[in-house]
């Protein structure tokens, strides 16, 4: 409630939080589009492989020119501007920057500049849910014990999620759901990059001037992104993954504590306290009346009588029992909010939203039949589509996590809609794999202790 006094204090005293970022694509730029706009914020480096495109994009946002023309980061922190660079280990190694924002979305170099950031004593944003849901536990573990912060992204959705399931919590109300909508039609698990813009009604020519990744447009239409975001918001609050995978049940607003709410009692949960992705469109390819394709939700419980007769009172949309009502927030504002995660981290050493455990991860399902030699893909790709599961069951299953389903050979083949497994693939032998590696065998200790 005070984070922009405290900002304000931070400028009034000549001492701006001095942000990192690695990353300066779409997320990133909605969150450079509002630095200008809000104090206490400077945006001392930038570290972008692309320099000119990150250029681009500061020109397109509104950025005044030559605010990001800092020869140096001793210039750019000296006269409050902005170093352009394409070396972010350098970056990261500079012991004035207080936070670093990673929004490349690439796994791999998420979780390399994460630990290198850590490892310097910087707070980490981690606007790449990819890396985060790959290894996010194990990097928190790693940053509580370092004595930073390490924090899911304000403005994208699991953070928002986060905050909802805390604010319900602190009031004592117990979860039933939370999660948020999407567009969703089954046939969408095995949509291509070929086939993405048909969906989005555009043609490809139409996507193309516009500037838009089908592959990364695919992640979103064929279920990865979903399953990516439910893990996450499952590792940072204890909800439960569903056993097989998102439902995705049509759903407007007004009957979120309907359907969210268990199998025993009318919905469609399988328990209390699940994560749950919502569709804006009937199985028919209908639109759902009142969807919540851009926003996050969740469900909770009156748990006595008299609560449940303040719900009444008060005009809280409950299910027919009166015993289930819904939060929920119509739309995100993605990068556009990300300074609330870099104050809140900076000001408060406080994350908004963190994982606490590996309680969910999310697995490689091939969209087809898939032979041995076939190089996957990875997140929205021709290949594969990532599934949501428990961890204990990815661990038992031995699945191959999407974030590291790309650039990997098939060894043998494996059946349409069946889980990818670590067998089934020649697997790398880099940073990441490895961390993860770890990260699974520590959990697979502690199953067996």
């Amino acid at each position: 409630m005070n984070l922009h006094a405290k900002l304000r204090a931070r400028e009034a005293s000549g001492k701006p939080v001095r942000i990192g970022l690695i990353g300066c694509g779409k997320f990133a730029s909605m969150f450079l589009a509002q630095v200008p706009r809000s104090p206490g914020l400077h945006v001392a480096a930038i570290a972008d492989l692309a320099p000119d495109l990150a250029r681009a994009n500061l020109a397109r946002i509104g950025w005044e020119k030559g605010r990001a023309d800092a020869p140096s980061l001793d210039a750019a922190l000296s006269g409050r501007t902005t170093w352009l660079t394409e070396d972010a280990m350098a970056m990261l190694a500079d012991p004035r920057l207080e936070v670093v924002i990673e929004a490349t979305g690439h796994p791999s170099a998420g979780i390399a500049h994460a630990r290198a950031a850590i490892i310097a004593g910087k707070h980490v944003v981690m606007v790449n849910v990819e890396a985060d849901v790959l290894a996010g536990p194990a990097l928190a573990a790693e940053a509580a014990k370092a004595g930073v912060v390490y924090s899911l992204a304000y403005g994208d959705q699991p953070a928002l999620v986060c905050e909802l399931v805390d604010t319900l919590r602190a009031s004592g109300f117990p979860v039933v759901a939370a999660g948020k909508g999407t567009k969703y039609l089954p046939i969408y698990h095995a949509s291509t990059p070929e086939t993405v813009w048909g969906h989005y009604g555009l043609s490809p020519e139409a996507a193309a001037a516009g500037g838009m990744n089908p592959q990364m447009f695919n992640s979103f239409l064929d279920g990865t992104k979903s399953g990516i975001e439910m893990a996450a918001i499952a590792n940072a609050t204890g909800l439960d993954a569903p056993e097989d995978g998102l439902l995705f049940p049509p759903c407007g607003v007004d009957d979120l504590p309907l359907i969210l709410r268990p199998a025993s009692e009318g919905g469609v949960l399988a328990a209390k306290g699940m994560v749950e992705v919502v569709s804006s469109l009937e199985r028919d390819g209908h639109g759902v009346f009142r969807d919540l394709r851009w926003g996050v939700y969740a469900v909770f419980e009156g748990e006595t009588e008299y609560v449940r007769r303040c719900f009444s009172e008060y005009g809280v949309h409950t299910d027919p029992s009166g015993r289930y009502g819904a939060l929920y927030r119509p739309y995100h504002f993605i990068g556009l909010e990300l300074g609330i995660s870099v104050a809140s981290a900076a000001l408060r050493g406080e994350a908004t939203g963190a994982p606490e455990a590996w309680r969910a991860d999310v697995v490689a399902v091939a969209k087809r039949n898939l032979f041995p030699g076939e190089m996957l893909d990875g997140e929205g790709g021709s290949t594969v589509w990532g599934k949501v599961v428990p961890a204990a069951r990815s661990l038992s299953l031995g699945g191959l996590p999407i974030g590291l389903a790309h650039g990997v050979a098939l060894t043998r083949p494996v059946a349409a809609g069946a889980v990818v497994g670590w067998a089934d693939v020649r697997a790398k032998d880099d940073e990441a794999t490895r961390y993860r590696r770890a990260m699974e065998a520590r959990a697979g200790e502690r199953a067996a202790a």
